[in-house]
């Protein structure tokens, strides 16, 4: 092993193997994730695959194909209304982006993920915790923060953290033991409710990449517009209904994320940081998170008193860097996370915005509690008449000074 519980190498899997009887491995059906099953299918221990649903979906089909074809239990998991209420909510109130840039992704998700992992490895008696993520993947300290942040005490980590292997090798070693259907991607993605995100291939090299209109999904060309308005209403910093729908959460998100990407709203591209200072290239589409977090900067700035909001915008980049470097669970993002939960309760009303290709406008503000001028010039009026009366009676009320008289055999 390379270091105490962890696994890091595909060396080290034989290792666990004579040291537990069950294996949870995360499993998403793709290239790195079924290669590794094929390695843990030769060691003899019992292997789980666990694959969570935080937005994207499950294909069910492709999944059990897979896990049959190497005699391995699959277990699937709906984390999404989870993500949704422990990640996504919090994400929107924290105004959670990347260095002020674009909305976290990843960091929101692997958090759940590694928390599902845990909770089932308890349930089946597991002894290690797997996973796929690699050196030049953010995701490698999330999810092994996270679960060493929950006290797992098995093992875990990835193997690919120490042994690389190149698509085209795993892909024919796959082919030859006649498990086909991996062809080489330009590139590789990730997604859930809240952002859909693109890495590698050709993206590979920020000084010559190229981005093409068939990447996106919720923000393609192709998609109807059905509107060119959105309300948004919130109640105690949650958002309760859309256009007048009342409706859960997720489905809200779900719908913005279609009625804003129609507009090609939420388009992102930018670097982000790896765990040694290293920088790589991701593109990423967000509506539902651009337009809703809009609408939530809105409001705060209708309700909360300036000196507040400057306070909050402080926290919500060290609530950012807390969970962007896996540490989701860590107390100071349990303190940020208090206080943000408090100037949530103030965050009522409703927002529209006009939407235009790439652009959500404000269009109206309407806050409960709202500390905005609706009349500024009949504000102006009763304010300098106010402060004028204030101002006379001060003076008619003051102590006039009397001259200062000698005393009496004082010279």
């Amino acid at each position: 092993m390379a270091r105490g519980m962890d696994v890091r190498s595909l060396e080290d899997l034989l290792f666990v193997s004579h040291r537990t009887q069950h294996i949870l491995t995360l499993f998403s059906g793709g290239l790195d994730s079924t290669y590794l099953l094929h390695k843990l299918s030769s060691l003899g221990c019992k292997v789980t695959a666990l694959a969570v649903d935080v937005g994207e979906g499950i294909d069910h089909a492709e999944l059990s194909r897979i896990t049959g074809f190497f005699g391995v239990t699959l277990k699937q998991v709906d984390g999404c209304s989870t993500f949704v209420e422990q990640a996504v909510l919090p994400a929107l109130q924290s105004n959670a982006q990347y260095l002020g840039m674009y909305p976290i992704s990843s960091s929101l998700s692997r958090p759940i993920i590694a928390q599902i992992a845990v909770e089932t490895a308890h349930k089946l008696g597991c002894g290690a915790i797997l996973h796929t993520a690699n050196q030049s993947q953010n995701s490698l300290r999330r999810l092994n923060g996270a679960i060493k942040q929950l006290g797992f005490t098995g093992f875990s980590g990835s193997p690919y953290e120490y042994s690389a292997l190149t698509r085209e090798e795993k892909i024919a070693e796959l082919n030859a033991i006649g498990l086909g259907g991996f062809q080489s991607r330009s590139m590789s993605g990730d997604a859930n409710l809240w952002v859909r995100e693109y890495e590698s291939g050709k993206l590979d090299n920020p000084e010559d990449f190229c981005i093409t209109e068939d990447i996106y999904s919720w923000t393609s060309t192709s998609h109807p517009r059905v509107c060119d308005e959105m309300e948004i209403e919130f109640r105690g910093g949650r958002p309760l209904s859309l256009n007048g729908q009342v409706l859960p959460l997720q489905e809200l998100i779900h719908k913005a994320n279609y009625l804003a990407g129609s507009f090609q709203i939420g388009r992102y591209s930018g670097l982000e940081h790896l765990e040694g200072g290293e920088k790589v290239f991701e593109v990423r589409e967000a509506p539902a998170a651009s337009v809703l977090m809009l609408a939530y900067r809105t409001l705060e700035t209708a309700v909360l008193d300036a000196d507040l909001i400057r306070e909050k915008i402080t926290l919500e980049q060290l609530w950012v860097r807390e969970a962007v470097e896996g540490r989701w669970f860590s107390p100071l993002k349990a303190s940020i996370d208090a206080f943000i939960q408090q100037t949530s309760k103030a965050i009522n009303g409703k927002v529209r915005l006009k939407l235009s290709t790439g652009s959500a406008q404000l269009a109206a503000i309407q806050a409960s509690s709202a500390l905005y001028l609706t009349d500024r010039d009949g504000w102006e009026k009763e304010t300098a008449q106010e402060r004028a009366s204030r101002s006379l009676a001060d003076m008619h009320g003051a102590h006039v000074p009397q001259p200062v008289r000698k005393l009496q055999g004082v010279a």
